[in-house]
């Protein structure tokens, strides 16, 4: 065998062993963590990273970067936040009935909404709608209520206990795609149209909270993180890495988000 052949064959085999050994590590699911102190967190549907600690809101870059922090001293601990429309976040501040939003900086643009100034002032959940519009669950009333960006009431349930002859304790409720989905642990999740009008009730208890994405429910069971698809009644679960000490899960775009005590780690998970 001449020189050049030796020379190609060498080059072809090394070139093999280095596409190999790239596709090798592709395989490997993709980690980061983010030290920081946080009670719980969300992630929207770019992968950026939004922690609650008290009374201050910090949000990570995809890369994990710190990018911006946010805190309201005079309205105390955030109960919530929906960060369903990335350019508008929405906060919650329960002991104050007060509602915020603030855009992709983390810039308060606008007076705070108080709800007891509209005259819900047992108001329990909040979270964001379609067209810069907000839900709220009224205690007082069992009532799911809708408004438009000025305030405004543009769609309510009426008295759910009455109407679903239930008796609802919600802890969670999520808006996609033209439905609220309301979840009461002890008996499912309730599922409604924009104009308030009952749907349906999907099966799945004792949920502390879930993601929707198109026709699936993803949430966290015991050890486990689990999909189901609520129209063909089917559902999947994969164990989680170190299930135990987490405090909140998340899943978005193909990637799981484990918060613990202090610090966050994002991995693939498919």
């Amino acid at each position: 065998m001449n020189k050049k052949s030796k020379y190609l064959k060498s080059l072809f085999f090394l070139i093999a062993v280095c596409f190999s050994f790239s596709f090798i590590q592709n395989d490997q699911p993709t980690r980061l963590i983010i030290n920081t102190k946080l009670n719980y967190f969300s992630a929207d549907n770019i992968g950026n990273v939004y922690t609650v600690k008290e009374d201050e809101l910090i949000k990570f870059l995809v890369s994990g970067k710190l990018f911006a922090r946010y805190s309201n001293l005079k309205l105390g601990s955030i109960t919530s936040i929906d960060v369903t429309n990335p350019l508008k976040l929405l906060l919650y501040y329960r002991d104050f009935q007060q509602i915020i939003f603030l855009d992709n900086q983390l810039t308060a643009n606008s007076e705070p909404i108080s709800l007891e100034a509209l005259g819900y002032e047992q108001t329990d959940l909040v979270c964001a709608g379609a067209n810069n519009s907000f839900w709220i669950y009224n205690k007082q009333n069992n009532e799911l209520i809708r408004f438009d960006e000025t305030s405004k009431k543009i769609a309510s349930t009426g008295n759910l206990k009455q109407i679903l002859q239930v008796d609802l304790k919600p802890n969670y409720m999520k808006e996609h795609n033209g439905y609220l989905f309301l979840n009461s642990p002890e008996t499912g999740i309730y599922v409604f149209d924009i104009f308030g009008t009952f749907s349906k009730v999907i099966s799945l208890k004792n949920l502390k909270q879930f993601e929707v994405s198109e026709d699936i429910i993803y949430y966290q069971k015991d050890s486990m993180y689990c999909s189901y698809n609520y129209k063909l009644f089917e559902e999947a679960c994969k164990s989680l890495p170190n299930p135990l000490s987490t405090i909140d899960v998340k899943y978005t775009n193909g990637k799981i988000y484990l918060g613990f005590k202090d610090s966050l780690v994002m991995q693939d998970f498919k």
